[in-house]
């Protein structure tokens, strides 16, 4: 729907008598309208939707500050007990060689992306997970590739979609939502001015690593992953590889990485059914 043109089309408008009140309704209108259009790029093929405004509770410099601090202790850690690969490991190197082809992609569907420090680190472990932090800071375990005995394509799509948890900002609004339930008055007060949700934004930091993402949420990374992965010259169809690989992996101890990431027939339905959405870009990219 384009409200300027209703606008034109009405009888007040034709004859000249808009009232002002119109007016100033359509530019309002019109504003609203550019600021859903800028939740996710004019050119995406997968569809999903706006993200919630209730993460702006939330200031992204700062949950992204604390992000960055939690990443160093985490990646500290490992290496006091030896678990962190060095930057030599053609493991590392392979994760490394995958993130530089999707990075570049990634600004359009968050533009403080482009501003990110990426990091991407290896940790030795059985554990079949992953993750992207707010800011971009990722980790990969090695049990999710040799376990699963991920290729480069499927691997690309695990990437893509812990990016666009950061991209989408998931863990924002997880944070404002538990912010927003725990203050009850106090976010009242906040929205006149009167409180920090900033300082919630630190008192929930540490639960960065544990926090549970919606179905909507996974759903959306998924696509905006699978969208990431085949810009990159990543094939689409191992979107479904993968998840195949991991519900398999799920019906015996229950990898850590499906506590947060549930895996199901619907989900593998809903990455077929957008794959053709993506193939000409992979094509794209492939000739290019």
């Amino acid at each position: 729907m384009c409200f300027l043109c209703d606008l034109k089309s009405s009888p007040a408008a034709n004859d000249g008598r808009a009232p002002r009140w119109q007016a100033r309704r359509a530019f309002v209108l019109a504003g609203a309208a550019a600021a859903a259009s800028a939740a996710w790029p004019a050119a995406a093929q997968v569809d999903v939707g706006q993200s919630s405004r209730l993460r702006n509770l939330v200031p992204a410099e700062q949950l992204e500050s604390i992000a960055n601090e939690q990443y160093l202790q985490v990646m500290q850690e490992a290496q006091s007990q030896r678990v962190l690969l060095p930057a030599s490991h053609p493991q590392v190197q392979r994760l490394q060689g995958i993130a530089r082809r999707i990075i570049p992609h990634t600004h359009a569907w968050n533009p403080r992306a482009r501003d990110w420090k990426w990091a991407v680190n290896l940790i030795q472990s059985d554990q079949i997970n992953a993750f992207c932090m707010p800011g971009g800071k990722i980790a990969f375990y090695t049990g999710i590739l040799d376990k699963l005995q991920l290729s480069d394509d499927e691997t690309a799509m695990i990437m893509g979609h812990e990016m666009a948890h950061a991209l989408r900002e998931h863990a924002r609004e997880r944070v404002a939502k538990s912010s927003a339930t725990s203050l009850g008055l106090r976010l009242g007060a906040q929205l006149l001015g009167l409180g920090d949700l900033g300082n919630v934004a630190a008192d929930l930091g540490a639960q960065l690593l544990t926090l549970k993402f919606s179905r909507q949420d996974e759903s959306e990374a998924d696509l905006v992953g699978l969208e990431l992965a085949a810009r990159s010259a990543f094939q689409p169809r191992a979107s479904v590889s993968l998840w195949q690989k991991m519900t398999q992996a799920g019906a015996g101890a229950g990898p850590a990485f499906l506590s947060t990431h549930p895996s199901g027939p619907n989900r593998i339905r809903e990455l077929e059914a957008n794959v053709p959405k993506v193939q000409g870009l992979y094509e794209q990219a492939r000739r290019g």
